[in-house]
């Protein structure tokens, strides 16, 4: 017999950690799902809570108010949260995939201390890079900055962002010089408060209601030349890298949800009864809760490879990219399956798997769209070949 060990077998720190967000996610976001997702409106007593748990900051280290933990940790708690609401749960993401990862790679020690602080202790950030013309050709975009003495002028119009209502501290890229293409592509740090910038209209979306996707607005926003974040003319860098690590996220993501579909599924086929007995004890709802646990499972094989092998600093773009893809694909088939097997009750909102159904379109498309992560998983293994 082999003696490795299963890529989902958790540590003791790490069952404990899982055990506690479930429990929060459960008794404390449970309760407030359906009305979020009908109000379109993210609790705003969820966040203390969220930051108090140390869910907001969790490899943020300790000497900046952080909870000193793993990059797997960070994609546990997204699947554990988004198993009962995927817009918490890419709040969460967004907040500790993206944002607290570029401050970690890319900011000076300056930039830490200020901003990583604040990101551990009470302030949600944003990562603002899509614009409309500039989607999966990301470095399409057009918001420009121009360098005015000590600071920067930035000129344009983000939209898609997520955590764009909550947010204090944005990372917004632009260019310096369009006819440099992606080499003169610029992060720069954008406080919520400067001048020169709105949050503009919440999106009317289908899916994850409550989470806030937002436009934002920079009409000459002033930004000093110490907001930069890494150097100037490397921002393209920096969103590569980022949201290399980001679609490890969405995976966890769509993971949780499918695990909170199929997890109402089993459920409701234990309780609804047909001819005399119920629903799971026949064959055919067998078989299809048996095809989604084993997709489901194969699904966190493929996240948290992508994850431990982040956290052990080996390559992991390729596998990054398959979990984002294949997550995506068995959220939405899971989610549409659990629909079924509730039968009417599946399309009406009394029940919670057509909300599961409507948040799992979302994880085709953002962070990378499946034709995207196809076309990186192409390159690399034909590369390998």
């Amino acid at each position: 017999m082999s003696d490795a060990v299963p890529l989902t077998q958790l540590n003791e720190d790490e069952l404990l950690f899982r055990s506690t967000v479930r429990e929060f996610s459960q008794q404390s976001i449970g309760p407030l799902v359906r009305q979020m997702d009908e109000e379109q409106h993210f609790a705003a007593e969820l966040l203390p809570q969220l930051f108090n748990l140390g869910l907001m900051g969790i490899e943020i280290p300790v000497e900046y108010g952080g909870s000193g933990g793993t990059f797997f940790e960070a994609i546990l708690a997204v699947e554990e949260i988004s198993a009962i609401d995927a817009s918490v749960g890419v709040l969460v993401d967004v907040q500790n995939t993206l944002c607290v990862n570029a401050f970690l790679r890319w900011g000076s020690p300056e930039q830490k201390q200020h901003y990583l602080s604040r990101l551990a202790t009470g302030t949600v950030g944003a990562y603002a890079l899509s614009e409309a013309a500039s989607g999966s050709d990301a470095f399409a975009l057009q918001t420009r900055a121009e360098l005015r003495g000590d600071h920067y002028l930035l000129n344009g119009q983000k939209l898609w962002i997520t955590n764009a209502k909550e947010a204090g501290i944005f990372i917004v890229f632009a260019t310096l010089d369009p006819a440099a293409s992606y080499k003169g592509i610029t992060a720069f740090v954008v406080e919520k408060d400067s001048t020169g910038f709105t949050v503009g209209k919440k999106e009317d979306k289908l899916g994850i209601r409550a989470s806030s996707t937002c436009e934002l607005i920079l009409e000459d926003c002033r930004v000093p030349i110490a907001s930069v974040l890494g150097e100037p003319g490397k921002g393209y860098k920096i969103a590569i890298e980022t949201l290399n690590e980001g679609r490890i996220g969405i995976g966890a993501q769509m993971l949780g949800l499918a695990q909170g579909a199929w997890n109402c599924a089993a459920k409701y086929a234990k309780e609804r009864r047909q001819f005399g007995k119920a629903i799971a004890e026949f064959q055919a709802v067998q078989f299809s809760l048996a095809e989604m646990a084993t997709e489901i499972e194969a699904t966190r094989l493929l996240v948290y490879n992508a994850a431990r092998l982040k956290d052990a600093k080996l390559s992991y773009i390729r596998e990054a990219a398959m979990a984002k893809y294949f997550a995506s694909q068995v959220a939405e088939r899971v989610a549409s399956h659990a629909v079924e097997i509730y039968g009417g009750y599946g399309f009406v909102k009394d029940y919670p798997v057509e909300k599961f159904y409507r948040d799992a379109k979302i994880g085709k498309i953002y962070e990378g769209t499946s034709n995207m992560q196809l076309a990186t998983i192409g390159k690399l293994v034909l590369g390998e070949r």
